[in-house]
């Protein structure tokens, strides 16, 4: 147990250092990180370990895109995590699952054709959503930046807003991811030290 706590919070603080890409590029594809989507109070550019190099105004644009999108699906898989952890922790349960624990505690009750099924669900999701591959584009090709999985045809009105309006929704989305990040991770030592019902005590 003490080693599955280890990596989600490892895995969950690696979410915000992006791979490391070495030496900043000087290359016509380069890309200013200080002033990328993302960069926002009241940290601004926030890079203590020094990820992106000693220049973060010319870091490669294709590694810089694959760290941003790693971040942006961390930062939905938290967002789930901690939506479901507080469903869960409430006692909304699955027919048949009624009896099933929440937080790390559920871990022994799952049964193997659970585990199945969860895993045969995200490999599906990955095939469908970029192919296993790590630069965020759709199976149509057709997105309009990494990790934009409409696919050519679910569009809810987003091809109809201004530029503007587009880049605010996907800071929103950037700054819940990384809220979130930290909330899930926080949920899980506070399960893992016993005292969980100290800040969800319903």
């Amino acid at each position: 147990m003490k080693l599955i706590a280890s990596a989600l919070l490892i895995g969950s603080a690696a979410a915000f250092a992006p791979a490391q890409t070495g030496k900043a590029s000087t290359s016509l594809k380069a890309v200013d990180a200080t002033k990328a989507l993302g960069v926002q109070t009241p940290l601004g550019f926030y890079d203590p370990f020094r990820v992106f190099g000693d220049d973060p105004t010319a870091v490669d644009e294709e590694k810089f895109e694959s760290a941003r999108y790693i971040e942006l699906k961390h930062g939905r898989v938290a967002m789930l995590a901690v939506v479901g952890y507080l469903v869960t922790y409430a006692g909304v349960r699955f027919p048949g699952a009624e009896n099933v624990p929440s937080g790390f505690a559920a871990l022994n009750e799952i049964g193997g054709m659970v585990w199945a099924q969860m895993i045969g669900t995200q490999f599906v999701m990955e095939m469908a959503n970029g192919g296993l591959s790590l630069d965020g584009k759709d199976f149509t090709g057709t997105q309009e930046f990494a990790g934009d999985f409409r696919n050519g045809f679910i569009d809810f009105g987003w091809d109809k807003q201004s530029d503007a309006w587009k880049e605010k929704k996907r800071a929103v989305e950037l700054n819940n991811g990384r809220a979130a990040m930290m909330g899930i991770t926080g949920m899980m030592v506070h399960d893992y030290m016993g005292n969980i019902g100290d800040i969800l005590p319903w």
